[in-house]
């Protein structure tokens, strides 16, 4: 069943049982209105008591219900069927039953009440109440009883039985229900006394009727209370769930007080109407010492109750007072070794808080919001932020609140971070371990590994460099003896083809001229002698370019300023190129510096042609210093310096073998580039660095505007 069909069920009751009390009172108002000639004998208490009992135990089984409900839902059910037999009796006309039979049936539906409250009591009441409670109601019970089989005046001992089983069942109802009502005061329980007082007053009115042998179905001072009161109680059980009646923990205040001068108050006047009825006669005396005997039996057992409490609680007294001064003396022995105990902490605790700043290390505990909880010195000084501002806040906040990479915000988890601080990099490393306890919270041990990562990342650079530098070496050597070999193939091959071929020529024709003087044919042979002087000649003069290329004649005779100047202008002129040059020399250049600055110049020039494309270029020389520099700026394509590794390692090696040759003559080579911002190519060499015999050849070498430095 779902939750909605159970709450249209559970209201769907109590509409039911209104329907029915509704019906129960329209029928009883026009029965007892004038000229009414309306016959009452319908089962209205069996019907009403037989619908109750129905609902109330067919609400037991949902959740939420009452424990008593079950008891309560029998105790009406009896009702229902005591009333069915007098209905079924008045049917066939015989006489009404007397009680011998039926007196089970009433007695059942008074235990079932009874066992219905008892659970309640159980349920609600603490059981260090419930004795004096039960002394109190049967004391009420007593008294109420005997006032009430006093009013009913029985004549007869049969009726004496009746009378009393009436006033007991009536007495212990309201008495077990009142005290409930007290104990416990909700909605329920005093709906619940209110239902039974009902029921009682219609009980009573049918002993008042049925000892005056006056009783006859539908008397509407049995009925009605009867009826309206099982209805009553059905709708209490069905509308309000077991939880609203456990929602009062402690008793009333005033409860079992109140309870107790009923109970005392009801007992004298119960005592003082047996002896007003006693002195007019009314009762003999055998029956008014029982009555009396009766109370005094119920004071009695009230009394021993009391008595009994007294004595428990005089025990419990006693028993709490030696405990507590056992536990007295074990606080005090508590106490001193408490306080020795705080003593060792305090001692231990400095210790500790003296370790704990005095860590080199960074220290932080974290709570489990990764809230700081506390810092040491060590870390504060990390991140450059007094106490105040370190403790209580959490570790987010913190590392917004400082100079920190992305990964400082998430340190305790990754274990890497780094601060920022006046242009150089902390670089942190942590190491998290749980600390158990509740709540839990962790240890992050922060480190600065700041040298150790910059000499890790400096070895890195240089073994990357060095490991660069000799593939570049590598390289550099390999097109170097290439380019060697083809420069003396290329020396080959133009002796071969010039002056070997003029000679061999001018050989031959000496040959021939020494037959034609032998001949006697002079003029011919002098012809001749004439032509091969001047193929000599222009041998002699092919010959001079060729040692020129080699070694210029002009920086042997004059100089490494004056042929550069040469060198450039003719580069200019050649290329068609506005070129400048500048020289300044202070003193004496070595001779293999002026050679080694000159094929600088020469292989920059040669590079900047072949890839450059310039439109001016600027040369400059000049000692300073100890220092020899020389400089060639162009305004030609430039390149991207990022390349550097690529164009290497396709074979252009003309800045990588201008910086080979400078570096191992202890120089410093520098080249500063960018795409259509031109090229700058400068050497610096030591006056007295002696640099290694290499030759340069610029045939396959890229110049500045492509060759980045390597």
């Amino acid at each position: 069943m779902s939750t909605q069909t159970q709450r249209r069920a559970q209201w769907f009751a109590p509409f039911v049982l209104l329907v029915a009390g509704g019906g129960v009172a329209l029928a009883y108002a026009a029965s007892s209105g004038s000229g009414s000639t309306v016959d009452i004998r319908f089962p209205v208490v069996t019907g009403s008591c037989l619908l109750s009992a129905v609902v109330i135990l067919l609400r037991g089984r949902q959740p939420g219900a009452w424990r008593s409900g079950p008891s309560l839902g029998l105790g009406i059910a009896s009702i229902a069927a005591v009333s069915a037999t007098f209905l079924v009796t008045d049917a066939t006309g015989s006489e009404p039953p007397r009680l011998g039979p039926y007196e089970v049936g009433f007695l059942a539906a008074g235990v079932l009440f009874l066992i219905a409250v008892a659970i309640e009591f159980r349920e609600h009441v603490p059981r260090e109440d419930r004795r004096e409670i039960a002394a109190d109601v049967a004391l009420l019970t007593a008294a109420i009883g005997t006032m009430l089989f006093l009013s009913l005046r029985p004549e007869s001992t049969a009726d004496r039985a009746s009378a009393a089983e009436f006033a007991l069942i009536i007495a212990s109802g309201a008495s077990a229900y009142g005290a409930l009502a007290l104990a416990r005061p909700n909605v329920a329980h005093l709906g619940m006394f209110l239902a039974v007082c009902g029921m009682c007053v219609g009980v009573y009115g049918f002993a008042e009727l049925w000892l005056s042998a006056s009783f006859e179905v539908g008397r509407p001072q049995v009925d009605l209370p009867i009826a309206f009161g099982a209805l009553f109680v059905a709708a209490l059980v069905t509308v309000i769930p077991r939880k609203v009646t456990e929602r009062r923990k402690d008793p009333a205040r005033y409860g079992k007080a109140v309870l107790t001068t009923l109970s005392v108050a009801a007992t004298s006047a119960a005592l003082a109407l047996v002896a007003v009825d006693r002195r007019s006669s009314m009762i003999d005396d055998r029956q008014a010492s029982l009555l009396i005997g009766v109370l005094a039996a119920a004071v009695a057992l009230r009394i021993l109750v009391n008595q009994v409490r007294g004595t428990q609680s005089q025990r419990a007294v006693h028993d709490a007072l030696v405990q507590k001064e056992a536990a007295l003396r074990e606080t005090d022995m508590a106490l001193s070794r408490l306080q020795r105990a705080n003593e060792t902490l305090r001692e231990s605790e400095e210790r500790l808080r003296t370790v704990f700043e005095s860590a080199v290390d960074g220290i932080v505990e974290l709570d489990a919001r990764d809230v700081v909880v506390r810092a040491n010195g060590a870390f504060r000084k990390m991140v450059e932020l007094p106490q105040s501002l370190v403790e209580g806040q959490p570790w987010s906040a913190l590392a917004a609140s400082i100079q920190a990479d992305e990964l400082f915000a998430s340190l305790p988890v990754t274990g890497q971070g780094t601060i920022h601080r006046e242009g150089h990099a902390i670089y942190l490393e942590s190491r998290t371990s749980e600390i158990p306890g509740d709540p839990p919270r962790r240890l992050l041990l922060v480190r600065d590994v700041t040298a150790a990562r910059v000499a890790d990342q400096t070895i890195r650079s240089l073994f990357k460099f060095l490991q660069d530098r000799d593939e570049d070496r590598t390289r550099i050597m390999r097109r170097t003896n290439a380019a060697i070999e083809g420069e003396r193939n290329r020396i080959a091959r133009d002796l071969h083809d010039g002056p070997v071929q003029g000679v061999s020529a001018a050989s031959l024709s000496l040959e021939a001229v020494l037959l034609m003087l032998k001949a006697g044919e002079i003029d011919e042979g002098l012809g001749i002698l004439s032509k091969v002087r001047s193929e000599l000649s222009e041998e002699a003069d092919n010959l001079r370019r060729l040692m020129s290329g080699l070694r210029p004649p002009l920086l042997e005779e004059r100089g490494l300023i004056p042929a550069l100047r040469e060198t450039v202008d003719r580069f200019g002129r050649d290329n068609h190129v506005h070129t400048e040059f500048s020289g300044r020399a202070s003193g004496e250049i070595p001779h293999d510096l002026e050679t080694l600055a000159y094929r600088v110049v020469q292989e920059a020039l040669s590079n900047s042609s072949k890839h450059a494309h310039p439109v001016s270029v600027t040369v400059a020389v000049e000692t300073t210093g100890g220092q020899l520099r020389v400089e060639i700026v162009d305004d030609g394509e430039g390149f991207d310096a990022g390349k550097a590794r690529e164009y290497l390692q396709s074979g252009r090696v003309g800045l990588a073998s201008m910086r080979e040759r400078v570096e191992l003559a202890n120089g410093t080579f520098m080249v500063h580039s960018a795409p259509g911002r031109g090229t700058t190519v400068v050497a610096s060499l030591p006056m007295g660095a002696v640099p290694a015999a290499r030759e340069f050849s610029g045939d396959d070498a890229p110049g500045p505007a492509n060759d980045p430095d390597p």
